[in-house]
């Protein structure tokens, strides 16, 4: 895996490279303390409040994701994600802990179920390194809230009794964090509920911690299609030549490999960056999928942008760049709601058989409907086979 040597100068610069690429020492050796991120950066005052401060969210940093971080800008798009700042503190309008209302969907501990036919599931509290935005910040990072065999065996029971459950989505915490045996075991359990199509993983560790990313772990998974992985990427300066390295192992695996960003104030809410990032993820076989609006989440509030600036975003992605490089931006409702697309209004009049519509360069044209439509009726005895072959290695 290549080495970032000019942004291991400093703090780490004597760490050899076999240490440097182990994942585990990454995990061992993170960084969470006011004395530990001086020698690296040079912290504003208001980064010395919030490293300071009573009752702040979890802080970890990977030796890696640290090492991408400008010491000298206050206003890095690496630094902003991962070192807390005093007004993490500050109340808001709408803040709430849980602001997804995900624990009023959940029958047994870790499991989520919103959605009729899919479920997520909190394998672990643990992250390689913790977003300063994290909706999860109520559990995530807190021992407490561990989960254990016992909690993974109710979750199984019940996705085994629930047969409408067609898709399961392994999150947390972070997935990727566990054990290349304990993921094993998981993913062997799920394929052998006969009724759970598909599995996705949703990880920030290929950004956080490429390192995690080994042939052994890609030749595991692959031994569970069909497997999805969604990764977490918010800005260009994450794709580096590691992560990149990363993200083409996980691809040649077969595994087909999805995007989720989170709209920040002052990181990524211009056309500019997300133009850039979403050209980076798919020169690496990694297609946009969401682009969320920041939660109400306690600590988020200065992250928050208004609701308008995406869509301005996806306006000035639409039409301008391929179609598969945009995101759906989406606003995770508050108190349970689910996920609402936002979009811009392409559609300006419906009428009797005529649709106006504008397109990205603002053209005004008419679509003419059909004059005799009848829907397509299936016939009684019509049934879609949900499961074909599939590993189960």
């Amino acid at each position: 895996m290549p080495t970032q040597t000019k942004i291991r100068s400093g703090y780490m610069e004597d760490i050899a490279d076999e240490l440097w690429n182990d994942w585990q020492w990454q995990l061992g050796h993170r960084l969470n303390s006011l004395q530990q991120l001086r020698q690296l950066i040079r912290l504003t005052p208001e980064e010395e409040e919030g490293l300071s401060a009573e009752g702040k969210f979890h802080v970890d940093i990977t030796p890696y994701f640290a090492s991408l971080i400008d010491p000298e800008d206050p206003h890095c798009p690496i630094r902003r994600q991962v070192i807390p700042l005093g007004r993490e503190l500050q109340m808001f309008e709408g803040m709430n802990v849980d602001s997804l209302g995900e624990d009023g969907h959940s029958p047994v501990p870790g499991i989520v179920h919103r959605y009729p036919d899919r479920v997520l599931i909190l394998v672990t509290i643990h992250c390689a390194s913790y977003c300063r935005y994290c909706t999860r910040s109520r559990m995530v990072g807190d021992p407490s809230m561990a989960f254990g065999k016992s909690d993974f065996e109710r979750q199984l029971d019940y996705l085994r009794q629930t047969p409408s459950v067609r898709d399961v989505l392994l999150s947390g915490g972070d997935p990727l964090t566990l054990s290349d045996g304990l993921l094993k075991y998981l993913l062997s359990q799920l394929r052998a509920i006969p009724h759970i199509e598909i599995v996705r993983i949703g990880s920030r560790v290929p950004i956080f911690l490429p390192q995690r990313i080994t042939p052994d772990l890609c030749n595991m998974l692959k031994g569970f299609h069909p497997l999805w992985i969604n990764i977490h990427a918010n800005h260009p300066k994450e794709i580096t030549p590691e992560v990149e390295v990363g993200l083409a192992r996980l691809a040649d695996a077969g595994i087909p490999l999805g995007n989720q960003s989170v709209l920040l104030a002052g990181i990524n809410d211009t056309v500019e960056i997300q133009k850039a990032l979403v050209h980076r993820l798919v020169q690496n076989r990694v297609r946009p999928y969401y682009l969320y609006q920041c939660d109400l989440v306690q600590g988020a509030g200065h992250f928050r942008t208004p609701v308008s600036v995406g869509v301005e975003i996806v306006e000035g992605l639409r039409g301008h760049t391929s179609g598969y490089a945009v995101p759906t931006y989406v606003i995770d409702a508050p108190g349970g709601g689910g996920k609402v697309p936002v979009s811009p209004n392409y559609v300006l009049s419906h009428g009797h058989r005529h649709v106006v519509l504008r397109n990205f360069q603002g053209m005004i044209s008419t679509y003419i409907e059909p004059e005799y439509y009848e829907r397509t009726t299936a016939p009684k005895s019509f049934k879609v086979s949900s499961r074909v072959g599939r590993a189960t290695k």
